[in-house]
């Protein structure tokens, strides 16, 4: 084990200066501009004295100099810092972190525009790098780095994925956004039961404090499996409104498709009786004349107000249709199902100023391993719950 400190090793002193019999240090007349690993690459700083933060992804010590390269996850790439052999240290090494200060330069070396030539180094955290699980010269399958959670994010692989995923995160946030559809946060406990499945998990606390109460909410609560009926609420004053948040299936089920919580896109459009105004990809005429030409024998319904996009190798992606809006046919199926006392509110949505609407949900997960070709789901969600494992 490295000693637990925090050591500095300094090109020069820092000269002390006396003023009115109290000695004070000098240690720096202007703060050097700090930046991120990414904006070092972009030239705009070369000459001027700069400082870093982040993790040592390579050490390779030389006669006369160091050679480290630093990476603080807002680029693939990592920024290479030359010092003199005089700073080398135990303490310096593969997996540590560091705060690097000196000047930014224009590399001689046309594989990376600039590189830091450095004055100061101090190493904030150790790390041995003989009990760091990721090993500096190693390619590590996502399978392997799986094992580790919370280390995973410092490979090259996962924090790639993770950059790719918050980007994507934000294209639908912008998406949505720029075509006027307001976004409502649905809740994660909810007595509803979209999906009609079955797969839920009832959410109730520990121990006997409501025994006599009968439960905390007094109904039956679940975590969600969908937002689509708040959804449905709130396009009765908004034409288009969307959510983007954890849903929690309770599948026993450990497959590369499956999560017991993964992110779900949903959208709800009012004042629409087309299923062309939810995919407009493909409309379902066009997907049944393909059908028909095909060689193959398919059976389908002449007519359908819904619509699933499957994907090879990960399954449906996204799943959407037009809602039923009339009052009598819901009321007669409730009815039948024994819930119209219970959904009595889904009611009053068709009774008090209703629309013909429609709605998709898509997951965020298939997506994101439909565009990058993640072969495992659980290879593109920081923190995967499936059955039997809830680690972290």
């Amino acid at each position: 084990m490295f000693p637990a400190v925090t050591r500095a090793f300094l090109l020069s002193s820092m000269t002390p200066v006396c003023r009115s019999g109290v000695t004070v240090r000098r240690y720096c007349m202007k703060n050097p501009t700090k930046l991120r690993v990414s904006e070092a690459f972009l030239d705009a700083q070369v000459g001027e004295k700069v400082r870093i933060q982040g993790w040592v992804r390579s050490f390779r010590p030389q006669k006369q100099n160091l050679f480290l390269h630093v990476n603080d996850g807002s680029s693939l790439k990592s920024l290479q810092v030359i010092a003199p052999a005089a700073m080398n240290d135990p303490l310096l090494g593969f997996g540590c972190a560091v705060e690097v200060r000196g000047i930014l330069k224009k590399s001689p070396h046309s594989k990376q525009p600039v590189e830091l030539e450095a004055e100061q180094i101090w190493v904030i955290g150790e790390c041995n790098p003989v009990d760091f699980p990721f090993k500096i010269k190693e390619r590590h399958s996502l399978e392997y780095i799986r094992q580790f959670l919370h280390l995973r994010c410092r490979t090259n692989a996962f924090s790639s994925l993770l950059r790719i995923r918050s980007e994507a995160t934000a294209a639908v946030h912008s998406y949505f956004k720029n075509n006027g559809f307001l976004l409502v946060h649905t809740p994660t406990i909810t007595s509803n039961d979209c999906e009609g499945a079955g797969e839920l998990f009832q959410v109730e606390p520990p121990g006997t404090t409501f025994a006599n109460e009968g439960s905390f909410f007094s109904v039956p609560v679940y975590l969600t499996v969908s937002g689509q009926l708040h959804l449905e609420v709130m396009s009765g004053a908004f034409p288009r409104v969307y959510t983007f948040g954890p849903t929690f299936r309770a599948e026993n089920s450990q497959s590369r498709r499956h999560l017991a919580e993964f992110f779900m896109v949903e959208a709800e459009i009012s004042f629409t009786e087309s299923i062309e105004d939810l995919t407009k990809v493909i409309t379902y005429t066009e997907a049944i004349d393909i059908l028909k030409r095909s060689s193959e024998t398919f059976t389908f319904p002449t007519d359908a107000a819904a619509v699933d996009l499957l994907v090879p190798g990960v399954g449906e992606l996204s799943g959407g249709s037009l809602r039923e809006e009339r009052l009598d046919l819901l009321r007669s199926r409730l009815g039948e199902c024994g819930l119209e006392d219970t959904y009595s509110w889904y009611l009053d949505l068709r009774r008090f100023g209703s629309v013909p609407h429609g709605g998709f949900g898509l997951g965020f997960e298939r997506y994101l391993q439909c565009i990058l070709g993640v072969d495992n789901i659980k290879d593109v969600i920081p923190f995967p719950r499936f059955s039997h494992s809830c680690l972290l």
